[in-house]
């Protein structure tokens, strides 16, 4: 075998050790050449030692020694699913929740058991002095909050644009615009002194499809959009990268009144031909709140089979 060229590494001299003189002449030029890079790496990203996402997804970093992250409507559903990928990935989750305490008491239950850590917080988050005091509960138990994950909702009215009354839109809006910018502005300051953060609403993909009789939900989903937009360009040059998730229909048991013809109607529009599941939505969550996303923000990434491209 023709002797390895300055700058590479033999596969045997690595492993074995064999020839270790030979492997520490090859070495020398290679750990020059990459030294460099490495440290281009640990400044940006934050994963060669001590920080960031290990080699196994692991959320490291944090004032506690892992990154918090807050899953709003986070009981059930996308939101239990979210919490569920993310507290595998090492995050320390709260669950906010509203009204469930025993669905919220499951979830953290099933978390702890696989050896993740949760906390319940109870809030209406879209009352100002509720995701004050949100914020400043979590932080006492965690020590900071580096991860939002935007996922609450709310009933989502079914009606012709003749009989939708304005309230109806402002109830839409109060979810979807009044309390992303709550909960922000309260966490924004916290993730720039720290010059990381992550960002995640939870949208949807009716912005691209404007169903009929939806128009209250679609305004107030494609003013969230917005946000995400203006909020990556603003927030960026603090290290915060803020994205949207925006799934298509994945059941849950608010879906539980929905009968099978409608159900069959859908997924046969769908070009990998089947439902979503939730933990399709704690996946694409997990990974944005990841350092592997660490150069995506402003960005819309749609999980719905393929029933709209954007």
């Amino acid at each position: 075998m023709a002797a390895p060229r300055a700058g590479t590494v033999t596969a045997t001299a690595v492993r074995t050790g064999a020839r270790r003189g030979a492997h520490r002449t090859v070495a020398r030029p290679f750990r020059a050449a990459f030294m460099p890079v490495r440290a281009v790496i640990t400044t940006t990203c934050g994963w060669w030692r001590g920080g960031g996402t290990d080699a196994g997804g692991t959320l490291v970093t944090g004032a506690s020694g892992r990154r918090t992250a807050l899953v709003t409507g986070a009981s059930r559903g996308l939101g239990g699913a979210i919490s569920a990928a993310l507290a595998r990935d090492g995050a320390h989750v709260a669950i906010n929740y509203r009204r469930d305490h025993a669905a919220a008491e499951a979830l953290r239950a099933r978390i702890t058991e696989a050896g993740g850590r949760a906390e319940l917080f109870r809030a209406d988050i879209t009352d100002e002095a509720a995701v004050e005091e949100l914020y400043d509960h979590i932080v006492a138990e965690f020590g900071s909050l580096d991860i939002l994950v935007l996922n609450a909702t709310g009933p989502q009215p079914d009606l012709p644009v003749e009989e939708l009354r304005w309230r109806d839109v402002l109830d839409q809006l109060e979810f979807f615009v009044k309390s992303p910018l709550l909960l922000v502005r309260r966490a924004v300051p916290g993730m720039r002194e720290r010059g990381f953060g992550r960002i995640v609403q939870i949208g949807s993909d009716v912005v691209a499809l404007g169903p009929a009789r939806s128009s209250a939900y679609v305004a107030a989903k494609s003013a969230q959009a917005g946000l995400t937009r203006s909020w990556a360009r603003e927030l960026g040059p603090h290290g915060i990268t803020v994205n949207t998730v925006a799934p298509g229909w994945i059941p849950t048991d608010r879906h539980d009144g929905i009968g099978p013809d409608a159900r069959d109607a859908y997924t046969a529009s769908v070009p990998l031909g089947h439902f979503g599941v939730p933990a399709d939505i704690g996946e694409a969550v997990a990974f944005l709140a990841s350092d592997r996303a660490a150069f995506i923000t402003g960005q819309t990434l749609t999980v719905n089979g393929g029933m709209v491209f954007v």
